[in-house]
């Protein structure tokens, strides 16, 4: 199995598992958006984008994203990314290939966590930059 796919999936469940015990504040000047729209092709890959900012990262950080319909509590994880923490703004798009039938043309919630690696004793520990949830349309493409 591609090892990209598993980290994405492995990142973005840690976010999304470290969001709920509550995330600490995003730095002055740092965050993540979405755009209002994101894509579900025919072969049920959807795509989401947008943009992010951070600045003073250590570690590795990674733009995760997740998405979810009908059931809030289900979320699933779409590929995730490597973020460049420059202090510029930067775009940022995640894709995954779901199973039939899990999303559909359709509102949509998303929740996209900006999440930097640090070490600490050893382990690495997620360090939230920044996480942004918000309801999108998901279009037919293809």
């Amino acid at each position: 199995m591609p090892v990209r796919p598993v980290l994405g999936a492995v990142l973005c469940t840690a976010a999304v598992l470290c969001a709920a015990a509550g995330p600490a504040a995003a730095g002055a000047g740092e965050r993540v958006t979405v755009d209002p729209a994101g894509t579900v092709s025919k072969d049920h890959t959807v795509t989401l984008s947008g943009t992010y900012r951070c600045a003073d990262a250590v570690g590795p950080v990674f733009v995760t994203a997740a998405v979810s319909q009908r059931d809030p509590r289900v979320k699933r994880s779409l590929n995730g990314g490597r973020a460049v923490c420059d202090g510029a703004e930067h775009r940022w798009q995640s894709s995954g290939t779901l199973t039939p039938g899990a999303v559909t043309p359709g509102a949509a919630g998303v929740e996209v966590t900006l999440m930097e690696l640090r070490s600490t004793g050893g382990l690495p520990l997620p360090h939230f930059h920044a996480v942004q949830r918000q309801n999108v349309t998901l279009t037919g493409k293809g």
